[in-house]
């Protein structure tokens, strides 16, 4: 079903074609010819939507798929509002190009759980405007006027006379009807499709295995690569030994590239082979001397130093020093991996006038810039064909894995595919960042959160990536889920330190507000525990100006049995989080062995309001996906550095939550009018401060670092006693 389109052949189609541009104040639709037209000038438009003369609904959907569902959510918007019947909807993977790029970010991407949160409102327009058109065309046939005509599941009826035309055949005509400037949206009771769970259009090739992800990608006279990379960070190739690499059976290039050097074969295993014949002597890098130890140090060291204020209100350096209760905590969290479940891979084609390159990728724009830079091509000579994605998590985000296939094709001017091996993936990931927080919290005699300084100690991302994005030097990232706490403190201040250490970071789900979530939930816990105060009636206390956050905390914690004793040998935790304009609260129900310090997670009660949903099964599935995530880091995962690079280098070293482990999760979503929130990253921040403050519950014990692993737990129940 899904398949990259080209231009050339999305303008053959004939029928009725539908553009929304965004500009700066409103959204422009254009039509049938003029949209064609404007389309081979690069139109950014973001929103394509054709209605053929077969009688088929066509999405060109500008998001890459990585198992969140908009590949289906967004065709339902459109399809709700045209009235389309959803048999006849197809959905198109778009290629990579200024016709495509998202509305709010001038971009072609995927992340920040925006997908419908900057597409919702052009959809329904572009549907909304293509139904008014067939109405229209419908009326000026049967000559009657447009009010005594309705359009239907995928038809216009003439009440009256009960005749009826299908949207195929009206297409053309419809096609030269000028649509409304603002085409008159559904009522939230008139919506068809939206709110209502719909089968996945991906779910069938995704289960017969006809399915193409990146890694499945052939083409023609291609070659198998491999890249060796060194293993000391900033190091660089001095010398390649190769010659028994050229003994290699099927070995047909060695060349060297940006990162590394590429072994080229007619299989996998031969280029394998190749690479491990191979001595290449590295340059020293730049901390070849670099272990937990020393970025632990470093870490330390920067918390003297003066912040960045990102949020200051009142005095609670003051506050803190005369108040009669105190908390003055430290957390350190460690570097994480995306762990993806398809490994890096990209293919690439370079010719002397075209450049085709097949990913799996968040990045298209990104990818198209990259191959612009490398080959010197224009932009209309760079095909980006995006695959399905074995997992993103905000890995694909990078170019790394396009920048080796596009330069080793350059290089052997024949289409390559580099294939990464899962220690590849860990060694050179783009690691969410380790950080350190220290927070000094005061409540006054009667038990209320009167100060919150919170000073954190993070490399930046966005220094890197999006560098206009830093104002006054502060990573928005690093400080998410701070500088906007919706706690209601009349002190408070948050502090950014940043830290350059050799290690990459990058955006990994939920970015900042996955580590944040963590420090602020569990010491609001510890809070609630000095006041002597439920740790539900606490947090609701501070969220007074905020009904959604109340709700959701109202909900889990009702669903979750908070006003009840919870089973012998079980404790119990719960934990909010606002992020990406969605609000969600957890309860966790663990056991604790405390004779090995295992925690065992039985239950995850998750609520949520994300504002208007298009797929409840998607919302409740991404949120499960979320706690899953969230819940294997939380218990199990660390990035281990030592000799200046990355040790850990399989999931041997770096488990991951089984299924067996994966705790019952239910999910309630709560309803709401209100603004849209994603929900693509919401579900993992409150998961770990759930179970730690579980961990208390049931031990008495507090862990301030992550992951509670048994040495970590049991550790903490010996101080303790």
């Amino acid at each position: 079903m899904s398949s990259s389109i080209t231009r050339r052949t999305f303008i053959k189609i004939a029928g009725l074609t539908i553009a929304v541009v965004a500009t700066p104040s409103e959204f422009d639709i254009l039509w049938g010819a003029k949209a064609q037209a404007e389309m081979t000038k690069g139109l950014s438009a973001g929103v394509w939507i054709q209605i053929t003369p077969e009688n088929s609904v066509i999405v060109t959907v500008n998001k890459s798929e990585m198992g969140q569902g908009i590949y289906t959510a967004l065709p339902m918007i459109v399809a709700d509002e045209l009235e389309a019947d959803w048999k006849q909807v197809k959905f198109e993977v778009a290629p990579a190009g200024d016709q495509y790029k998202d509305p709010v970010w001038g971009a072609q991407a995927t992340g920040g759980s925006s997908s419908i949160r900057h597409m919702y409102e052009p959809l329904r327009k572009a549907g909304a405007a293509g139904r008014e058109m067939l109405v229209a065309a419908a009326a000026e046939i049967w000559k009657v006027p447009a009010g005594e005509c309705e359009a239907k599941l995928g038809a216009v009826v003439h009440g009256p006379s009960k005749r009826s035309l299908t949207y195929g055949e009206l297409a053309v005509k419809a096609a030269a009807v000028a649509p409304a400037k603002e085409p008159k949206l559904k009522k939230e009771n008139q919506f068809r499709y939206i709110g209502t769970s719909m089968p996945r259009l991906d779910i069938l090739e995704k289960t017969d295995g006809s399915a193409k992800f990146g890694i499945d990608t052939m083409v023609p006279d291609m070659l198998y690569a491999t890249v060796s990379r060194p293993y000391n960070y900033g190091a660089k190739v001095e010398v390649v030994h190769d010659a028994a690499a050229k003994n290699v059976k099927g070995l047909q290039k060695i060349v060297q590239i940006d990162r590394g050097v590429a072994f080229c074969a007619d299989t996998l295993e031969a280029a394998w082979q190749a690479k491990k014949s191979t001595h290449i002597v590295w340059t020293q890098g730049i901390d070849p001397a670099m272990t937990n130890d020393t970025l632990e140090k470093s870490f330390e060291t920067s918390l003297a130093k003066e912040g960045i204020v990102a949020r200051k209100n009142g005095d609670a350096q003051k506050t803190f020093a005369d108040a009669p209760q105190k908390l003055d905590l430290k957390y350190p969290l460690p570097y994480l991996s995306h762990a993806t479940m398809e490994p890096m891979n990209c293919t690439a084609f370079v010719q002397a006038d075209r450049c085709d390159i097949w990913a799996p990728t968040q990045n298209q724009t990104g990818t198209l810039m990259t191959a612009k830079r490398i080959t010197g091509l224009k932009p209309e000579q760079i095909h980006v064909h995006t695959t399905y994605l074995g997992g993103g998590f905000g890995r694909r985000f990078e170019q790394d894995f396009v920048e080796e296939a596009v330069q080793t094709s350059k290089a052997i001017n024949r289409p390559v595919k580099v294939i990464w091996t899962r220690e590849e993936d860990f060694q050179y990931d783009y690691f969410r960042p380790a950080n350190l927080s220290h927070i000094q919290a005061a409540l006054d005699g009667k038990g209320n959160l009167t100060a919150w300084s919170h000073k954190i100690v993070c490399p930046s991302i966005f220094a890197r990536v999006f560098p206009a994005t830093m104002k006054n030097g502060i990573d928005n990232a690093a400080v998410e889920g701070l500088s906007n706490m919706e706690y209601d403190i009349p002190n408070i201040s948050v502090e950014y330190v940043r830290i350059d250490t050799p290690v990459p970071v990058g955006f990994w789900r939920s970015v900042g507000s996955s580590h944040n979530a963590f420090t602020v939930e569990t010491a609001i816990d510890e809070l609630a525990h000095i006041a002597k105060k439920d740790p539900l009636k606490f947090r609701l206390e501070l969220l007074g100006k905020h009904p959604r956050a109340q709700k959701v905390l109202q909900v889990a914690a009702e669903k979750a049995g908070w006003d009840k004793k919870p089973a012998k040998g079980i404790g119990r935790g719960i934990a909010y989080h606002l992020s990406f304009d969605s609000y969600v609260a957890q309860v966790a129900d663990i056991e604790v062995n405390k004779k090995d310090g295992t925690i065992k997670v039985k239950k995850i009660v998750c609520a949520v309001d994300c504002g208007s949903v298009v797929n409840p099964d998607t919302v409740k599935a991404q949120m499960m996906g979320g706690i899953v995530m969230g819940l294997s880091s939380a218990l199990k995962e660390k990035i281990e550095f030592a000799r200046g690079k990355v040790v850990t280098e399989n999931f041997d070293t770096y488990p991951l939550l089984t299924m067996s482990e994966t705790p019952e999760i239910e999910v309630h979503i709560v309803l709401s009018n209100d603004k849209l929130g994603g929900i693509g990253e919401p579900g993992v921040p409150p998961v770990a401060p759930a179970v730690a403050n579980a961990l208390f519950n049931a031990t008495g014990v507090r862990t301030r670092t992550l992951p509670m692993t048994p040495e970590t737990v049991l550790k903490a129940i010996k101080g303790k006693a």
